[in-house]
């Protein structure tokens, strides 16, 4: 009983008397269940294909339109899925190799053939192509896992041999598997223990000795093939033969460069300043302290320089905070680049800076290092399209001498430091044991301030404004005076510093402020002349929360005539950035105030900005009016302030006027009007009555 033919066979053959015995071979082996179709050339055959699909094509080499493995070639590209049986003359049995080995999976030696043997080869072939299809199915599978996967694969051979890297192992070591074929192991991948910097221990000779998964190497660091090195955990295991015995070994693993670097940032960040990036406090006490330690086994010195900025709080009220920061980035950069590599630059916060000096023989090394830091920092820095410039003023303690741990020797620097401040600034100052002594002064005059309110040891003195053109006066300046029950009279310059670094300004400003409204209105109540009250407001005390509010309130209890007060404010007060001086400026004027920039000139001017301010008057600096009788007789800058008064319609006032060369050449210039020696030192209140008198006609 014959069998429905389940496989088509197609022959290409353009030799008869050949394909007329294939055909009789079918004939006589019809049970085999093959169904032959014959052409005689490749091209018929393409076609043939093109409509239907075969399971078997029997291909003879020698087709006259693709001879050979071009043949072999066509017939893939035509036939997708076929099994290709070649049928080959004994001469060309080398090329018929050849086509097994390109992908035919049989061939016959024509003039050999036999029924039994060619039904043979059909049925093997057709077994082959199955098997063929499902061996490349479950590869192709696995090859997609392995590339799918985010860890990197290799695997090794029983000679511990590249077989296989997935792409990202590629991508991890920097060897194709092309390229890592056959290799050593150890040849692409190259580990080492980051704690010793040594080779680390084979991981497979591990695995396989165990004979179970193990781990890489704690700490582990594979160096890729371009020599950069990435650090790298998990677990190599042995690949079991079904006897048991291990048959090669698969690594899998993965970088862990951003999770270890993670850790490390974190640590940064608690021993570094986070906007310079240098050591902070915690780091520098360490560094010192194993310093000191270094320097008793040596016999050599430690210096410690403590750095302040002169000048930068003025940068961070006009410009902003964002260039005051980008100023601290650039001296950060100047002093590590002053330093030798054992030396260590510390942010300690806000402007401070601290820098550690090992190695000292003596200490003129350290006076060197604060020149060369004190000349770079001075350098302009180029902000945001600004040249600004800062200075610093340094201290400098030396150990063992000025103390003998982190905490001491970085105070006594501190303390050093505000004396090179109080010597002018831009200079560096030695710890000495005197300076002690001022600094537990300073804190003294802060710790008696606090108490000066409540014990009533506060008052004010005014001092005259006179109108150049009549001569009369016209205004008065309340400044603060300070007598205390031991000490005695203290001069402005020495607790006005203090107030406004501890704060104290604030309640102490808005005493000045009602003490001079009450003696303005006790004037005025007493018959004297109407004048206008100058009070000078502090940058701290104009931007701080409820400034308007206290004002406000002052006024209305006192019952001042809000347009009989002047309130004189720095440039830099009205440009900081704690509260923008537009609006509060504007809130004043409503409420009848006067507005006056006080020390104009010494501050960052700019006029772009200043201009569109509600203001009244300008107050032009002593500084600047000294120049007038000095030796060099300058008054270049006294004219041009006159000149811009007068075109942006402001008051001009002239401070610290002490001769009569001062006074001719600012009535000259129409200056409108004037303080200073010349006409009256400050004087308390009664006395300032007397003064007006002297004007009643």
């Amino acid at each position: 009983m014959s069998k429905r033919p389940s496989k088509a066979v197609l022959l290409i053959e353009n030799d008869p008397e050949e394909a007329r015995l294939i055909h009789k071979m079918f004939e006589d082996q019809g049970s085999y269940s093959f169904a032959l179709t014959h052409v005689d050339c490749l091209a018929d055959a393409e076609a043939h294909l093109a409509l239907e699909a075969v399971d078997v094509v029997l291909l003879d080499l020698g087709c006259p339109d693709a001879p050979g493995l071009e043949g072999v070639l066509r017939t893939h590209a035509a036939a997708r899925g076929a099994s290709i049986v070649v049928l080959s003359s004994q001469t060309d049995e080398a090329i018929a190799v050849q086509a097994v080995t390109d992908g035919a999976q049989d061939y016959l030696i024509k003039g050999q053939i036999e029924s039994r043997e060619l039904m043979r080869a059909l049925r093997s072939s057709v077994s082959r192509k199955i098997l063929e299809e499902t061996l490349f199915s479950e590869k192709s599978r696995a090859q997609v896992t392995l590339d799918s996967i985010g860890d990197a694969v290799i695997c090794t051979d029983t000679a511990d041999k590249i077989s296989f890297l997935n792409p990202i192992a590629e991508r991890m070591t920097g060897w194709s598997l092309k390229e890592a074929f056959g290799l050593p192991l150890s040849e692409a991948f190259r580990i080492m223990d980051a704690s010793t910097g040594k080779t680390a221990a084979d991981p497979i000779a591990k695995a396989v000795g165990q004979g179970r998964t193990t781990t890489l190497p704690a700490n582990c660091i594979l160096t890729r093939r371009d020599g950069h090195q990435i650090f790298i955990e998990d677990s190599v295991a042995p690949i079991l033969g079904s006897d048991g015995v291990a048959a090669g070994t698969v690594l899998v693993f993965r970088d862990v460069s951003a999770a270890r670097g993670l850790t490390d940032k974190i640590t940064h960040l608690a021993e570094h300043d986070a906007l310079t990036g240098l050591p902070n406090r915690l780091l520098l006490n360490d560094r010192l302290n194993q310093a000191t330690a270094h320097a008793d086994r040596k016999g050599n010195q430690v210096a410690v320089l403590f750095l302040d900025l002169d000048g930068f709080k003025h940068i961070n009220d006009s410009l902003g905070h964002s260039a005051g920061d980008k100023v601290l980035q650039s001296v950060a950069q100047r002093l590590q680049e002053c330093l030798r590599s054992p030396d260590t630059v510390s942010r300690q916060g806000g402007d401070e800076f601290v820098v550690l000096l090992q190695d000292l023989h003596h200490s003129e090394q350290a006076a060197n290092s604060a020149k060369r830091m004190l000349k770079s920092v001075a350098e302009p820095h180029s902000i945001d399209g600004h040249e600004l410039h800062v200075t610093a003023s340094i201290g400098i303690s030396v150990y063992p001498e000025d103390g003998l741990d982190a905490e001491t020797l970085i105070k006594n620097a501190d303390t050093a430091m505000y004396q090179a401040k109080e010597a002018g600034r831009q200079m560096y100052r030695f710890f000495t044991a005197e300076m002690n002594v001022q600094a537990v002064e300073r804190q003294s005059i802060e710790e008696d301030l606090r108490c000066a309110l409540g014990r009533q040891e506060l008052s004010l003195h005014y001092q005259p404004i006179v109108n150049l053109k009549t001569g009369a006066i016209t205004g008065a300046e309340a400044l603060l005076r300070w007598t205390h029950p031991t000490r005695g009279s203290i001069p402005p310059a020495q607790f006005i510093p203090v107030a406004e670094d501890s704060g104290l300004i604030l309640p102490i400003g808005a005493w000045v402020l009602k003490e001079a409204c009450l003696q303005a209105k006790a004037w005025l109540e007493a018959g004297l002349p109407a004048i206008t009250l100058s009070v000078n407001v502090s940058a701290l005390q104009f931007r701080s929360e409820g400034f308007l509010e206290t004002l406000t309130k002052i006024l209305d209890e006192t019952g001042m005539n809000p347009k009989s007060l002047d309130i004189e404010v720095t440039e830099s007060a009205l440009m900081g950035r704690g509260k923008p001086g537009g609006p509060i400026l504007d809130t004043m004027r409503g409420k009848g105030m006067h507005v006056a920039i006080d020390d104009f000139g010494t501050g960052y001017s700019s006029l772009s900005y200043l201009r569109n301010l509600p203001l009244d008057a300008l107050k032009i600096d002593q500084s600047f009016v000294r120049q007038i009788s000095g030796a060099v007789g300058d008054t270049s800058i006294v004219s041009a302030v006159i000149g811009m008064g007068r075109n942006l319609k402001l008051k001009v006032i002239a401070e610290g006027v002490e001769t009569a060369e001062e006074m001719a050449f600012l009535m000259a210039q129409e200056c409108d009007e004037a303080q200073g020696y010349f006409f009256s030192q400050p004087v308390n209140a009664y006395d300032f009555a007397k003064l007006l008198e002297g004007t009643v006609n």
